[in-house]
């Protein structure tokens, strides 16, 4: 369906992360995936292609604008190289960039925001606890201030490239409970009192990294506050919308992906005389297929245009978010319907989709607390 709101730089990025996706990731997709990991290079570069510059000034090394067509398209080519462990990899950096830039101190910005959107090493936004990773209001991860220090008590889990991030951004409780007490602390890998445990038997995303991390009497230098003590909530709230954003474009570009190997392999394949694309049923799932995805683009594009308007709107992108999740889930079922037994065997993009789904359904805010926002940002 074509985009009303595409311009020829829109559609010259979207092209390059096309054939970034199809040359560079697409190949190697079953090696990696096997592996448990991808060559860091990868991470460098998606930097050299401008995908972490996005929002980011360029006297930190970012593009020096922002828009979030061409931020929701690089995660929706990406979604379709059919290795989404390494969009997950790649994208655990991202999220993290926006509180470094607006709330971390000049040196931490200098230092530490030209090696990330370069993609020469790597930052992981830490907020999720294996006590609950929405409710971000009853985190449980204490710091208290220790003369020019505070000092870091608790863990962090399910955190997407916390194996091999060199940098931290850590949600804290350094307050009473509630959300007025939280901050926000910039943590460096090396610090004494961190460590951090593989979370490596996952059923998706194999070949990307998620941590466990910990924090014993973990010290980290009083500058390293980012932001107003105990006003750390709203920058995690804050940045959350386009977390969600991209997700929601990373499930469009799945779906998407289904679409299309299920044309591909309806077309090739033969049942009881004529190819499967030919059946009446078969076209009525990629119909229903095709809808779902065209709801979905509609809605990322307006979402997108509100965003570049100047508007945050966290209802609608809650609502696209769980909606592209449902839509994913239909069509990579559909899509395994159509593959039969040949899309329950390892090594083809619709198995690696399938079992790939419920993650997306949960990472950014779970389908649930996705309904319960949106309609609380309803004024219901």
């Amino acid at each position: 369906m074509r985009n009303p709101f595409d311009t020829e730089e829109r559609r010259a990025y979207r092209e390059t992360m096309r054939r970034f996706a199809e040359n560079d990731i697409k190949p190697y997709a079953d090696e990696w995936d096997e592996a448990g990991t991808f060559p860091w290079e990868i991470h460098e570069k998606v930097g050299a292609l401008g995908f972490f510059g996005f929002g980011i000034k360029e006297e930190y090394g970012g593009l020096g604008f922002d828009d979030c067509f061409m931020r929701a398209a690089g995660f929706e080519e990406l979604a379709q190289c059919g290795a989404n462990g390494v969009v997950a990899g790649i994208a655990g950096r991202n999220i993290s960039l926006a509180p470094i830039q607006e709330l971390a101190s000049e040196e931490i910005r200098r230092r530490a925001l030209p090696e990330i959107v370069s993609g020469r090493k790597g930052s992981s936004l830490a907020i999720t606890e294996p006590s609950g990773g929405s409710d971000v209001a009853n985190m449980t991860t204490k710091a208290h201030r220790d003369g020019n220090h505070w000092v870091i008590n608790g863990s962090k889990t399910f955190i997407t490239g916390g194996m091999l991030a060199d940098y931290f951004v850590v949600g804290a409780r350094t307050g009473g409970t509630g959300m007025a007490g939280v901050s926000l602390f910039f943590v460096d890998h090396d610090m004494s009192g961190f460590s951090r445990t593989a979370l490596d038997r996952k059923m998706g995303w194999w070949c990307s990294d998620q941590a466990t991390l910990y924090f014993d009497n973990c010290r980290v230098p009083a500058e390293n506050m980012m932001g107003e003590e105990n006003r750390g909530f709203i920058a995690i709230m804050k940045n959350f919308n386009l977390e969600r954003v991209a997700l929601t474009a990373q499930a469009l570009g799945m779906s998407k992906l289904c679409l299309d190997e299920s044309i591909r392999y309806a077309q090739e394949r033969e049942t009881f005389g004529k190819p499967l694309i030919k059946h009446q049923v078969i076209r009525h799932k990629i119909a229903d297929m095709s809808a779902r995805i065209d709801a979905i683009e509609a809605y990322l594009n307006q979402i997108c245009w509100l965003v570049n308007d100047g508007e945050m709107p966290v209802a609608e992108i809650c609502k696209a978010k769980f909606h592209a999740t449902k839509a994913l889930e239909f069509c990579a079922s559909e899509a395994m319907q159509i593959f039969g037994g040949a899309g329950y065997l390892r090594g083809n993009l619709v198995e690696r989709a399938y079992r790939e789904v419920k993650v997306m359904a949960i990472g950014g805010g779970s389908e649930e607390i996705m309904r319960d926002l949106a309609v609380r940002e309803m004024g219901l």
